[in-house]
């Protein structure tokens, strides 16, 4: 049985035992790179983590909405903010923590190994991950997703194997970042015809699926007036973009709700809907049943 902890609403998280790790550094594959924690926290309110008493693992904060802090033997104190990750470095004490009046969510991970010391190397300080129409956040964030799943399947050999090798394209996805964009590279050209801006606009839409999208936010960012992107878009999709948004919300909560065991109070928050009430009409909605009854009827 795994011990999965939630220290937040919507958040979850993995703690490997001592055995587990130690099978971990036994092993001449995993010992390379390994997880010993990982977790999600949305909107971590009073978050904080003093540790002056260091740890033997790195450990990698990547925040994705909100802001933090934090500084390393004492330091200067570092800020954080929304598309930023930075990893505090093993055997070093520090303290971390999230903002006061705009906590952050983030992905993180306390990992080891031969290799580690390559993929901390230069993160010590913030480091950008912005949003652009070669970004591929959302696909970073499905291999955390992928990590955490195997995991939550059990300790066997394979599973350790696997989640090592997804680990190493975690972390190069963040250390190597442009190469990574460069791998799927998506050329809109300088003018965009209104099929590159609906798809600019979807592109944008799953980068940030798990925030509160606003429609300001997409016009904004494609340099577009807020009606004559609404009209663009509704025009090549037969939807507002408001209510595209909300379907590719819920179809990604239908993909949860099938394949995971996540609560449906964390699938509000993995779809950037922080109020369960809300979600729940929403979805009803949109499928016609409620998110417990789709998934009981899909058992």
């Amino acid at each position: 049985m795994l011990r999965i902890k939630d220290g937040f609403t919507g958040g979850r998280s993995i703690i490997l035992p001592p055995m587990v790790i130690e099978m971990e550094l036994a092993d001449p594959l995993v010992s390379s790179l390994y997880i010993t924690d990982i977790g999600y926290y949305p909107k971590a309110t009073h978050h904080f983590r003093n540790r002056q008493t260091a740890i033997d693992c790195n450990v990698l904060i990547y925040c994705v909405e909100g802001a933090g802090w934090y500084s390393i033997d004492g330091g200067k104190q570092e800020r954080v903010s929304a598309n930023q990750y930075f990893i505090l470095p093993a055997n070093r004490a520090h303290v971390y923590a999230a903002d006061e009046n705009n906590p952050w969510t983030i992905y993180w991970v306390h990992f080891s190994g031969a290799q580690a010391k390559i993929y901390a190397e230069g993160a010590q300080h913030p480091q950008d991950v912005l949003p652009n129409i070669n970004s591929r956040i959302s696909d970073r964030n499905n291999i955390f997703e992928e990590m955490f799943a195997t995991l939550d399947m059990g300790y066997e050999r394979e599973n350790l194997r696997y989640v090592s090798s997804l680990l190493h394209y975690y972390l190069a996805s963040l250390r190597y970042l442009q190469q990574f964009r460069n791998a799927k590279h998506v050329d809109i050209g300088d003018k965009m015809d209104d099929n590159s801006i609906v798809a600019a606009a979807i592109h944008y839409m799953n980068e940030n699926m798990e925030k509160p999208i606003k429609l300001k936010d997409i016009a904004d960012y494609l340099g577009y007036s807020e009606s004559h992107f609404s009209m663009i878009f509704k025009k090549m999709t037969g939807h507002s973009p408001i209510s595209y948004i909300n379907l590719m919300k819920i179809k990604e909560a239908c993909v949860m709700l099938d394949h995971t065991d996540m609560k449906i109070n964390q699938i509000c928050h993995k779809i950037g809907i922080s109020d369960c009430y809300y979600f729940s009409r929403l979805f009803s909605n949109t499928m016609g049943q409620s998110p417990k009854e789709y998934r009981q009827a899909r058992k």
